[in-house]
């Protein structure tokens, strides 16, 4: 998701009922709800579930319209809110954290600022309360590339041919900048899935979305819980400079940014990034209402 505005927007909402979402659970102990990107799934967020289920209970969601969250029926970002606090719910978790990655760290904020009480901290991932990008309009070269790409890369994921021939030249330039093995199999293993089951519902309620300018730069300083926001030096479709915006406007956060990697970065160095997170768990740990279990 991203746009530049200095216009103040809020997600668009409706009254739509909410929807049972997919999830994929893993471990015990404290929750930690983990929201995907667009186009994305729970799939794609197991770069973070298995490490921190070790210590922690993950609770990780297809949003509606997104992976095995199926829906016939259009609907706008904000029921996305709707979706995750019915789930809440349905798990009777009172209070947890979230890690959001991308939209899905848009989605978190929105969440601690509806519910302020029921979220104990924020690890925002390549996201931010005024995203913007500088994404160039993709040649059709590029797209064509990307396609293959993909298609060798789903066939044989990480060859270093097709990485070197066609991945290097494809859309995943502005994704990836250490274009490795282990960074394609993980687009292999989740990301091209994603891709294609992503719902033209969902294409369009974020679209929708990105018309209304979104902005929540005025609303940060409500949001004194802990937060960990993390970014990528390349990362053209969330800049990186967006990203510490957000976290100089937060009250209580930490912030780290990356060099040499680019929006996908929690698979170019998972292993860094989950160090980090685990780290600044460990640093809160004594936090109010919050126990590793």
């Amino acid at each position: 998701m991203s746009h530049s505005s200095s216009h103040s927007s809020s997600l668009p909402s409706s009254q739509s009922a909410p929807v049972a979402l997919t999830v994929q659970q893993q471990g015990q102990g404290y929750p930690i709800l983990c929201l995907h990107g667009h186009p994305g799934s729970a799939d794609c967020m197991r770069v973070f579930t298995e490490p921190l289920s070790k210590k922690f209970w993950t609770i990780a969601p297809d949003l509606r319209g997104y992976g095995r969250s199926k829906t016939r029926s259009p609907f706008t970002m904000g029921d996305h809110l709707s979706d995750l606090e019915a789930l809440l719910d349905r798990l009777q978790i009172d209070r947890c954290f979230i890690l959001g990655w991308s939209l899905g760290g848009i989605l978190a904020l929105e969440l601690a600022l509806r519910q302020p009480e029921r979220i104990a901290g924020l690890i925002l991932v390549a996201t931010s309360a005024r995203p913007v990008s500088d994404l160039p309009q993709p040649s059709l070269a590029e797209l064509g590339l990307t396609l293959l790409a993909g298609s060798l890369n789903w066939i044989n994921p990480g060859w270093p041919w097709n990485i070197e021939t066609f991945g290097k030249r494809s859309l995943l330039k502005y994704l990836i900048s250490q274009h490795t093995a282990e960074a394609y199999r993980f687009l292999a293993e989740a990301g091209s899935a994603a891709v294609l089951q992503t719902s033209s519902h969902a294409h369009q309620a974020l679209n929708a979305a990105l018309s209304q300018r979104y902005d929540r730069r005025a609303s940060l300083a409500t949001l004194t819980q802990p937060c960990l926001i993390l970014s990528g030096a390349n990362d053209r479709h969330i800049l990186s400079q967006s990203s510490q915006e957000t976290a100089q406007t937060l009250p209580n956060s930490n912030y780290i940014c990356y060099p040499g990697v680019a929006h996908l970065f929690p698979w170019e160095i998972p292993t860094a990034v989950n160090r980090d997170i685990q780290e600044w768990l460990q640093t809160i740990s004594g936090y109010p209402n919050f126990s590793q279990g």
